[in-house]
């Protein structure tokens, strides 16, 4: 089958959408009554009464089926560098199409995105067909497609058809997400073709209770279901001033990456004011910290975000700290592997996906 021949869901693929009458249908829903709908697709698992909206303003209750107000509404559409995301093991110095939509499930006051995020999704679109992307995508030489920008559960059923298509063409298919998806979502998409997943951990229990919405352990489930499914996971944790920045919020991200897997790699990222917080940019020296206690503490691959020129933006070897990777903040430099292992002492270093060198 041809990419041209694959199914897509029903729906007015070059209409626009009314509010009176929305196009598309979700999926993961269960009906509670005759009029109530709870979503099934994040964890919070909203209750959604006629004509209203769940927690992330893209889901309604229309006549008792849930409909997304997302599918094909993209807010943006471009060619990016695989590391800005950040993926660092996964398909390096490649670049993939990044798509977004509106709206998020959380809503962190420190959001450098909150005009997609925290924006209900326009209501009149022209809807861009799945067909559209995998095309982008091939014609830009990408070699693969990203979910980014804002949380892309929200884009769920778009993503089931661009991974119908995907089966028949060569491109890698992930998510950059705050990893609050419904373990089904998260499954069902797996079991699809997703094989890349960058989970941004917010921080301890207290952190999402007073900052973001949701909960830590449905985050941390999440990241170990995926990692027990095979596909590549990376967690970012952007460390605020006065928010997730003591030693303890720190040492607790480290401690649960080791329950998991040592080997994930974790990025800690320097915070800037944004959205609605103002408190100064994380002070370099606590970054450094946690760069420096993750690496002593058995974690292989800890990486420094939002830096320029640090050189925790190299990958190194965990066994003996020869320097691998170079890059900058926005893309691969060079690579002195020897196919996936270190040249000085052969340690097989994680990797997934070829690595494509700079031109």
């Amino acid at each position: 089958m041809g990419v041209d021949e694959v199914y897509f869901r029903s729906g007015n693929m070059t209409g626009t959408y009314s509010s009176e009458a929305p196009r598309f249908r979700a999926e993961l829903y269960e009906k509670r009554n005759k009029k109530e709908i709870r979503c099934m697709l994040c964890g919070n698992y909203c209750i959604i009464p006629p004509r209203k909206y769940g927690i992330c303003k893209s889901r309604i209750n229309y006549n008792g089926e849930l409909y997304t107000l997302t599918y094909g509404n993209l807010s943006a559409i471009e060619s990016r560098p695989i590391e800005i995301k950040p993926f660092f093991h996964y398909w390096p110095g490649s670049t993939a199409l990044t798509i977004s939509t509106w709206g998020c499930n959380f809503h962190c006051p420190w959001c450098q995105n909150f005009f997609l995020s925290q924006r209900k999704p326009p209501e009149k679109y022209k809807v861009i067909q799945p067909l559209e992307v995998v095309k982008a995508a091939l014609k830009n030489k990408d070699k693969g497609i990203c979910v980014s920008f804002q949380e892309p559960i929200l884009l769920f059923e778009y993503s089931l058809d661009i991974l119908r298509l995907l089966r028949n063409v060569e491109l890698y298919f992930c998510y950059v997400s705050n990893g609050f998806m419904s373990s089904k979502a998260l499954r069902f998409l797996i079991e699809n073709g997703l094989d890349g997943l960058k989970v941004d951990v917010k921080g301890d229990e207290e952190v999402y209770e007073r900052y973001c919405g949701g909960y830590a352990e449905r985050v941390w489930d999440n990241i170990k279901m995926a990692k027990e499914m095979g596909i590549h996971v990376e967690v970012v944790n952007l460390i605020v001033t006065g928010v997730n920045d003591r030693e303890e919020s720190i040492s607790y991200v480290i401690e649960r990456i080791k329950k998991i897997d040592s080997e994930i790699p974790l990025h800690f990222t320097r915070y800037f004011p944004a959205y609605k917080f103002d408190a100064p940019p994380t002070p370099i020296k606590i970054i450094e910290e946690a760069w420096k206690r993750a690496r002593e503490e058995g974690i292989k691959y800890v990486y420094t975000g939002n830096i320029e020129g640090h050189r925790g933006l190299h990958t190194y070897c965990p066994q003996c700290g020869c320097l691998l990777i170079e890059r900058e903040q926005t893309g691969l430099l060079r690579t002195y592997l020897e196919g996936n292992e270190c040249p000085e002492c052969g340690e097989r270093i994680l990797i997934r996906g070829k690595i494509t060198l700079p031109l």
